[in-house]
């Protein structure tokens, strides 16, 4: 018998995190059970009986009312004994052929998949929002910076519009992971095969609606946390592109720029100081940013130094992976809440249009008139420098 301590130590929390699993480990268990029709394994009225007590337990669950105990360890087991406590030999017979390796990357995979729709979607309302803001401030004028200090006319519109199109970019990418990760387990088992049976690895890749079958069975398990790191790693060029928003509006929106307009509906109070209306929700766009690179940062160094095959270490890798997509999909979602509502002072922007942004127009405007580059520089350098000095006397 293992020891309690030990065995709850190798248990960890895994059986919690698996609930989020069962739906999905019930619709890859419907396609194994498929498979396991043709080869002869099950009969016909098994495999109904499956499909139907699999369909009742994602019912269960959605509804909260299908609990992993701690001695289950994970969604698999319980999903076992549920099956072999309502049809006995029929349920004893559904492991058949499979491993819970390749059972538990299928169920990952097919989470991971609908995971990215559901963020793409959220892109996508976010997209939207901030090219509704980009028209209708198309034409207010607000210096562009670099160094954080004037540089050159711009405009709101298309700074709000640079969002736009990266997010438009990172839909892509997301799709393209989406694509890449979309290859079949089942049928490896622990890494190596199934032998005897004669297992459909191509049924149960089209039943799943997978793109194609992962051909090496030993891939299927090198592949585990490296295809999870991919999903994040797409992830992270959005939260890197929010990062940004999120720091943005938080500048242009302080008193010193005033741009942009907060509504009060969006900034928390102060405790002590009542006129205060803090931009919390920015700020914390900004750490959830940082907290989704340590979960990249987490899976990264599990994978690091492990050998070809199974090893334990890839439990570790579901809790980051969980936490990584719920904040995702968390800042995705209030950022186009937030350029839904921002709004802008035209006249601040206007005022902060000062004539030193003109400079490098007028450089080109001696440019097209014959004066070269260089010399055209140095002589509008000189007028602003002289300007600057009457200023000051």
């Amino acid at each position: 018998m293992m020891n309690r301590e030990v065995e709850a130590f190798a248990v960890g929390n895994e059986h919690l995190l698996d609930q989020r699993l069962v739906k999905y480990d019930c619709i890859a268990s419907i396609a194994h059970a498929r498979v396991l029709r043709k080869a002869g394994i099950i009969g016909s009225r098994e495999l109904k009986a499956l499909v139907l007590c699999l369909g009742e337990i994602a019912q269960l669950n959605e509804k909260g009312r299908f609990i992993i105990r701690p001695e289950q360890e994970d969604c698999h087991t319980a999903i076992e004994n549920y099956l072999t406590a309502r049809l006995g030999n029929t349920g004893k017979r559904i492991h058949s052929g499979r491993s819970r390796n390749d059972q538990v990357i299928a169920a990952l995979r097919l989470y991971e998949r609908e995971a990215l729709d559901d963020i793409g979607r959220g892109i996508q309302k976010l997209v939207a929002a901030t090219s509704l803001f980009s028209r209708r401030y198309r034409d207010v004028p607000i210096p562009g910076y670099t160094h954080l200090r004037k540089a050159m006319p711009y405009s709101v519109g298309k700074w709000a519009g640079a969002f736009g199109e990266s997010l438009r970019d990172d839909l892509k990418l997301l799709g393209f992971v989406s694509g890449l990760i979309s290859q079949c387990p089942l049928g490896s088992a622990a890494g190596y095969g199934v032998p005897f049976i004669g297992y459909d690895r191509r049924l149960a890749s089209e039943s799943l609606g997978f793109c194609k079958v992962q051909e090496n069975t030993l891939y299927v398990q090198n592949s585990r946390g490296k295809f999870e790191l991919m999903v994040l790693d797409a992830l992270n060029q959005v939260m890197l592109d929010l990062n940004k928003l999120a720091t943005d509006i938080w500048l242009y929106s302080s008193e010193e720029f005033g741009y942009l307009v907060l509504p009060e509906e969006f900034a928390m109070g102060s405790s002590i100081m009542p006129q205060k209306r803090n931009p919390d929700v920015l700020e914390l766009v900004r750490a959830k940013a940082a907290v989704f690179k340590g979960c990249i940062d987490t899976i990264n160094n599990l994978l690091l130094g492990l050998p070809s095959g199974y090893n334990a270490d890839f439990k570790l890798t579901k809790e980051p992976l969980f936490s990584g997509i719920d904040a995702a999909q968390s800042v995705i979602d209030v950022m186009a809440v937030v350029m839904s509502g921002i709004t802008v002072n035209r006249d601040r922007c206007r005022s902060a249009m000062t004539p030193e942004l003109l400079a490098t127009g007028k450089v080109n405007e001696l440019v097209l008139e014959g004066v070269p580059f260089r010399d055209a520089y140095r002589r509008i350098s000189a007028s602003l420098s002289k300007k600057n000095h009457r200023r000051l006397t």
